[in-house]
């Protein structure tokens, strides 16, 4: 049924990554964007045509292949070299009736030689006179000045701004310099409402805001491939491949390590727990490498496991990610610290058990001897332990059993309750999309 927009429907702009960057940030608020139109919103993205100079990011920015199915109305006024974008888009957010993001000379991705803009489709984009809502969605301190001039753009003289909504994904990055903090904290300050994904991290922000903060569990966001009509063995709910229901396979004694690879993630530690464990399990590491993959090989080396560790550095596909986890016993997740991660349940959603350690969401998103293992974080003993523990007769196949596939829109119903609450927006969008 298509939503009634007469009532009740707020006009919301999101302001961060979307196709054709990559990663879970994008992928999230490309997701965001079609769950709150789906709602009866009136939702558009504004996103970067440059997100920030190819020198901080030491990594593959864009894919060619959406990771799901791009948010029609996504327009790319930003650009991290023209300051000049980033106070316009904040002017035109206003509700002044000023004219499209797209100003004179917005600069726009390119993919496969095409201009990506789906303004004006399907009804979804918000017409100029300003919005209800902005979600700010807050990736790094290294944007913090496009954030601060964006948010000055909406302070009009004569109107009241909008609401808007810091979306925190981490308040702080993982690995910090002394100008972050007060950067962020600037950003912070002058927004309406904080949202982030876990009570730790709604303490932090506590630290360096006055304004409310909210706490939502990070609903699921998962990898997607273009097309899935186009694979009769796809779940049309999520859009990848999972595996058909049948007997528990015999262990392949293959662990999987998966994702961006840096320091905080502990992949060293799970190396010194491997040389530890069972002699005849492999592990397989896919993923970038955070600063190069050459201090790893030389870890890997150092510790004879040149036969036992398959490196795989590099973005990997959306397509790859089944065959990943469907030649794997468990998913291995070694962080030292984390807020928030949908690696738990894109391991549940195929299937595996996850060994992780108790740090941020994953001490509860993995129940301990359940569909998982947890140990302390930053100890290859107990990850070591832990290890031959779950290659012990029975154990294995007792947490495949166990392993429960994520309710996503059970996620999304609440998450979406919390962007929504700073805005008055209530849920009679919702019941208009009801079938």
């Amino acid at each position: 049924m298509t939503p009634d927009r007469s009532r009740s429907a707020a006009r919301i702009a999101i302001i961060g990554p979307t196709h054709p960057y990559k990663g879970g940030i994008a992928q999230h608020t490309t997701e965001l964007a079609h769950r709150l139109a789906d709602r009866g919103h009136q939702v558009r993205i504004e996103s970067w045509s440059r997100q920030y100079p190819a020198r901080l990011y030491p990594g593959q920015q864009r894919v060619a292949v959406p990771e799901g199915t791009p948010f029609p109305a996504t327009s790319y006024p930003l650009s991290w070299r023209r300051p000049d974008t980033w106070l316009r888009l904040g002017r035109q957010l206003r509700p002044t009736g000023t004219a499209a993001a797209d100003g004179p000379g917005a600069e726009r991705p390119d993919v496969d030689g095409r201009d990506v803009d789906g303004r004006d489709v399907d009804g979804r984009d918000v017409d100029g006179r300003g919005v209800d809502l902005v979600v700010l969605v807050v990736v790094t301190p290294i944007q913090a000045p496009a954030y601060l001039a964006i948010l000055a753009g909406l302070r009009g003289r004569r109107r009241r701004p909008p609401t808007v909504l810091a979306l925190c994904h981490n308040v702080l990055p993982h690995e910090r310099r002394s100008a972050d903090q007060p950067l962020i904290s600037a950003v912070l300050r002058r927004c309406s409402a904080v949202l982030v994904h876990t009570q730790a991290q709604a303490e932090l922000a506590g630290t360096l805001t006055d304004v409310p903060v909210r706490v939502a569990e990070m609903a699921t966001h998962l990898w997607t491939p273009s097309a899935p009509d186009s694979d009769p063995g796809l779940d049309p709910a999520v859009g990848i491949a999972v595996p058909a229901a049948a007997a528990v396979p015999e262990p392949s004694r293959e662990l999987l390590f998966f994702g961006l690879v840096r320091p905080y993630k502990g992949l060293d530690v799970l190396l010194r727990a491997l040389a530890a464990g069972p002699a005849d399990v492999r592990l397989t590491v896919a993923g970038e490498f955070w600063g190069g993959v050459e201090a790893t090989r030389d870890l890997v080396a150092e510790l004879g496991l040149g036969d036992r560790v398959d490196l795989r550095p590099g973005y990997v596909p959306a397509r790859e990610v089944p065959g990943l986890f469907a030649a794997a016993d468990a998913l291995v997740l070694p962080y030292r610290a984390g807020t928030a991660s949908q690696n738990v349940d894109l391991a549940h959603l195929h299937g595996l058990p996850v060994v992780a350690t108790s740090v941020g969401t994953l001490a509860t998103s993995v129940r301990d001897g359940v569909d998982g293992l947890l140990v302390p974080p930053d100890d290859p003993t107990a990850l070591a332990a832990a290890l031959w523990r779950l290659y012990e007769p029975g154990t294995l196949a007792a947490l495949r059993a166990a392993v429960a596939p994520p309710d996503t829109d059970a996620a999304w119903d609440r998450y979406l309750d919390a962007v929504l609450a700073p805005s008055g927006a209530d849920r009679a969008g919702k019941a208009d999309c009801a079938p």
